[in-house]
């Protein structure tokens, strides 16, 4: 797949791994100086309490660390207020994130250059338990999702849903 230079406010979701450790990410793809960026980058400057914004680096600790190409913006969707909850999210799922996104550059998905922007919004469970479970539960995700957001959704998908749409559930409606 040859990356595509007209991704500008792509979005995608995935999903990785099982519960507490699995993985929810939301994708969107912006290119620099567009009003998506401007926007990505507002939300990367409007940090809430228990809401961090980073710029997803890796490396082995702080002095090497290494900004992800594409730069890639994460927010998490959970407020990770206990210690272990920020590990989880800064820590495992971060790295995740950036192997997801590198795997995307490796397979031609994106381009590794600084003119795309990746913004990912990711749900860690706090119940979450086994950091390495999330790594992997996050890259596969994050990748899932940067593929959704290049590639479409899938047309046999969405004929499904709106043949289906009067008994579709959702697992946080409880309602009938």
């Amino acid at each position: 797949m040859t990356p595509d230079p007209d991704i500008d406010g792509a979005i995608g979701q995935g999903w990785g791994g099982m519960a507490p450790d699995g993985i929810h990410v939301n994708v969107v793809l912006g290119r620099r100086g567009s009003p998506t960026a401007a926007a990505l980058l507002t939300a990367f400057a409007s940090p809430s309490p228990g809401h961090t914004p980073v710029l997803v680096c890796v490396g082995p600790d702080q002095p090497s660390y290494e900004a992800v190409v594409p730069p890639t913006l994460m927010m998490n969707k959970a407020t990770a207020t206990e210690e272990h909850h920020q590990t989880l999210t800064w820590g495992a799922a971060q790295l995740g994130i950036g192997q997801g996104v590198l795997d995307a550059v490796a397979d031609g998905v994106l381009a590794a250059d600084r003119d795309t922007l990746v913004f990912v919004s990711v749900w860690v469970d706090p119940a979450g338990a086994d950091e390495t479970a999330v790594r992997h539960a996050a890259r596969e995700a994050t990748g899932a999702a940067v593929r959704d957001a290049v590639g479409g959704s899938d047309p046999a998908a969405a004929e499904r849903l709106v043949r289906e749409r009067d008994v579709l559930a959702n697992p946080f409606y409880g309602g009938g």
